[in-house]
Order: structure tokens, then sequence, then C-alpha cells
């Protein structure tokens, strides 16, 4: 027996020693990860790097995690696209509290959702968020008032909260390390969000919206649909599609850190069968790794939830801050996605009345070049995320040349957009206007899609979900805070004019430039790595 230990022993650190690229090798015990969960995390990457590969199991999880990051931004813009009509219609003392009430809900789920990752696995709380979104969307489509609007909008919140720290963890453990470059390319589904919804606005609101010469609260109900009608319906049809015509398998790394080993090999021969692949990787090389490899039973839905509640603690994020070097860059991501949940919905959350209130100025008010702008800008959103993807990306493992990493592309995008929204602010014709918008919204998707691919990858995987919850709360908050400085700098009612909306574009621009300094100064520069 002793012998057959030692030959089992044998084999796995062999398996170890061909995984010299791997994350687990860079990130010391120190730092969050058991040893008997970073061995056996070895195992797995190996397994998806040499075995699986990247095949039809992926590209399929890209499309549909790719969703829920629409879904986010559409939500996010599509708050932001019909609030003009909302004031005009349901006649609010303050039409930001509509984004205030989005952004409450945003903070309760992305710590909520974030943390159910590490605790009941990232595949239930996948297809939960959406569901909600969907759910709450369609109601707050047929609020009768704004107090209505703003808890179900709240309420939607609460599910699109959670989409973005779920959906990056669950994908980034499902791919092999030469493809982690698509983790970045995600970003690419954010744009399109705003795309969507700038093409919705576009066609509906632009044709089927009171008169803006209307007073506020004259507009009737039926005479003002246009926003009514798609957000709720295509939220709902993501949640469908996920949930009933995607296969989503639970993370092999999450099953592993519960000790839930031989679902983990379920998993994976599953995963490898789609892909039309083989696996070698068998139970019994988990279970040789030293430490707990007792076998856990299969828990059903209120067991998972019952014992996450019970469960629940500081185990998760401790981890995040166990070593000098671990605690300062997550303190320092931590701060900056803080300061970009302020400057982000601060400038966009509100472009339409910009675009509308500049539009003004310069002599053209008419509500469909308002979104016709609004629709050119989101277009040049999506070669942003390419951008991120190639210079961060694109020369991975073969030598021929780099620029600068994570921390440099995320510096530079940064420094850019608060560049472009200071020259917003000086804008005097129609033409700067969109101009500068158009080069902002290039450099906030590269920004993103940056910001995106470098959080989970920093973070030990046991507690992935709760550190992007993290980062993911407090840039909400951040969000909350976005509205109240828009009120403390517009008059009364909400609207702007072309003085007055450069008020909080200023501020968001200089919130951007101290997020890019604070990146410089992030002391660990992530590799290709899961």
């Amino acid at each position: 027996m002793p012998a057959a230990h030692e030959k089992s022993d044998a084999a796995v650190e062999e398996k170890q020693d061909a995984l010299s690229d791997d994350v687990l090798s860079q990130v010391s015990h120190a730092e969050g990860i058991g040893r008997d969960y970073e061995l056996k995390c070895n195992l797995i990457n190996r397994c998806f790097q040499e075995e699986i590969g990247f095949g039809r199991y992926q590209w399929q999880l890209f499309v549909i995690t790719g969703l829920g990051w629409l879904a986010d931004n559409l939500w996010l813009q599509g708050l932001a696209i019909v609030l003009p009509q909302v004031q005009q219609e349901l006649n609010p003392v303050r039409v930001e509290y509509a984004v205030l009430a989005e952004f409450a809900g945003l903070i309760v789920g992305a710590t909520t959702w974030g943390i159910m990752a590490d605790l009941i696995g990232r595949r239930l709380s996948f297809n939960i968020t959406l569901f909600l979104a969907g759910l709450f969307g369609l109601a707050a489509a047929g609020a009768p008032n704004f107090v209505t609007f703003c808890s179900l909008i709240a309420c939607m919140g609460f599910g699109v909260g959670g989409n973005l720290p779920v959906d990056g963890a669950l994908y980034l453990e499902h791919i092999p390390q030469s493809h982690q470059w698509t983790l970045t390319l995600l970003s690419v589904w954010w744009a399109l969000g705003q795309l969507v919804a700038s093409l919705i606005s576009w066609g509906f609101i632009a044709n089927y919206s009171c008169n803006p010469s209307i007073p506020s609260g004259q507009c009737a109900k039926s005479a003002n649909m246009g926003w009514r009608y798609t957000l709720g319906a295509l939220t709902l049809l993501m949640f469908i599609c996920r949930f009933f015509v995607f296969d989503v398998q639970e993370s092999s790394k999450f099953l592993v850190a519960q000790g839930r080993d031989e679902e983990a090999i379920k998993v994976l021969e599953h995963i490898a069968r789609r892909n039309g692949r083989t696996i070698t990787l068998k139970l019994e090389d988990l279970q040789a790794v030293p430490g707990d490899t007792t076998s856990k039973p299969i828990p059903n839905f209120f067991t998972s939830v019952r014992n996450a509640f019970s469960g629940m603690s500081l185990s998760h994020v401790r981890p995040l801050f166990s070593s000098r070097r671990l605690a300062i860059n997550t303190t320092l991501i931590i701060v900056i996605w803080g300061l970009i949940g302020i400057a982000y919905p601060l400038f966009n959350a509100y472009l339409p009345l910009y675009l509308s209130a500049q539009g003004s100025a310069s002599g053209s008010s008419s509500v469909s070049e308002t979104y016709r702008n609004y629709s050119i800008i989101s277009v040049l959103g999506i070669p942003g995320s390419l951008i991120a993807c190639a210079t961060v990306d694109y020369t991975r493992g073969t030598g021929r040349w780099l620029i600068g990493g994570r921390k440099l592309a995320l510096a530079v995008s940064t420094v850019l957009t608060g560049l472009f929204l200071f020259l917003f602010t000086t804008s005097t014709t129609t033409a700067a206007v969109l101009g500068y918008s158009c080069a902002s919204g290039l450099t906030q998707n590269a920004m993103y899609g940056v910001l995106y691919a470098y959080t989970p990858e920093v973070f030990p995987a046991p507690h992935r979900g709760t550190g992007d919850a993290l980062c993911s709360a407090l840039n909400r908050i951040g969000g909350l805070i976005a509205p109240l400085i828009k009120i403390a700098t517009t008059p009364p009612g909400g609207s702007t004019s072309a003085n007055t909306a450069n008020g909080p574009v200023f501020v968001s621009a200089a919130l951007f430039m101290v997020a890019a300094i604070l990146t410089v100064l992030l002391p660990i520069e992530v590799s290709p790595r899961i």
C-alpha cells in the first residue's frame, strides 16, 4: 500500500512539473490558495490545455456569457436612453432618482451574486441573475408611475448586478490558457449592449414618443410607448436562450474546491465530448493529491442555498489580503473600480441629455438626430474592445512583440478617456461633440475590456467570485454617487444646458485620470493564466 501511494503521488507530481506556465505556479500558497487545491487546479488546467482545447462548448459559452454582458450594458444604457421620455411622461421631481434606484439594486446584486458564486456555485448563480433582470425589466416597462418604475428598476438591478462577476468567473474557468485572450474579447458584448440599446432608441423612441414641446406630465402613455416595447423582452429572451437552449456546466474548479472531485471529472468529460475529445484525467488522479479527498454528496438547490447562508463568513475575503503584495493589489483594484464606477455613469448614464443639450446650443435639437448620434457613438465603441484584445493578447506566447501588458493598456485607455472628456467640455459645435464622444466611447470600451480581463485573473480561483463581487460592488456604489453629483450640478427637474452639462462631465474626466494613475501603481501584472 505505501508503495502504491508513493507511485500515485509521483504520478501527480510528474503532471505538475509539465505546467510551468500555469497560474498557480506563479501564486504562492501564502496568497490564498491551499496546496491540495493548487495541485488539482494544475491537473485541470493541463486537461483543458492539452486535451479539451477550445472548441464548440467554449464558443457556446462565449456567446452565452457575452449575452449577460450585453444585458448589463443594455439596461444601463437603456435607462439612460429613456430618461428624457420618462421625465416627460411621468413628471418626477428629479429624474436622476431612477438611476439612483438602479444602482441601489446593482450594489446589492453585485455583492450578493459574486459571493454566492463562491458558495452555491457559478452555474446556479449564473442562471438566476438574468432571469431576475428579465422578470423585473418586463414589469418596469409597464410601470404606471415614477415610484413604481424606480422600485422595479431597483429589483431589475439586483439581477443585472450579478451578471458580470458571475459570468467572468464561469467563463475564465472553462477555457484553456492558450485562449484566455477571449476573456478580453468578451467586452465586445458590452459594446454591443450599448449599440442594441441605441438602435432600439433610434427606431422606436424617435418615432413613438411625445413631441419634445409637450410639457412634462402632459405626455400620454399611449403616445409614448417607444421606450416600453423591447428592453424587458430582450432580457427575458436571453435568459430563455441561456437556460433552455445552451448547455452550461458548473465550474470544475469550484467543484474541487468544495471537495466534489467526482462531479468535477464528470463536468470535464462532458465538455470534452461536446468538443469531440476524450480526456485521460481520472478521479484517481485528483484523489491522489494529498489533502481532504472525502467525496461529498451532491446537494440539491435548497440544500445549496441553506448551506450557503449558514456558512457565510469572511473565509473568501481574508485570502484576498493574505500577503502584502496581494493586499495592496486588491485594495488598489477595488478603488479603481470605485472611481470608474462614479466616472462612467456620470457621463454615459446622461449622454442622451448631454447630446440634446449640446445640440440645442448649436441649433439642432431633433430627437431623431440625438439618437442617431448616440447610435454612431455606440458603433465606435466596438473597435475599442478589439483594440484592447490586440494590445493585451495578440502576441501571447509568440515572442514577436509586446505592448506593455494589461497594466499599461489599462492605464493608457483610461487616461485617454479622461482626456477626450475634458475636450468634450470645450466643444462648441455638433461635430466636435460627436467626435469627442466617439473617441471617448472607443477608449472606454478598450478600458473595460482590459479591466474585466485583469480583475478575475489576479484573484486566487477559490475566491475569485468574492473578489469580483467586491470590485463590482464598489463600482456600483460609485454609480450611486454619480446621480448625486448630477443633481448637485444641474437645476431642478434634471434638465441640462450646454453649460450645466460640463460640470458633471468635468468631474467624470478628472476621476478617469486619477484611476489611470492608480493603475500604474498596481504591483501585480498578470500573465497568460487561469
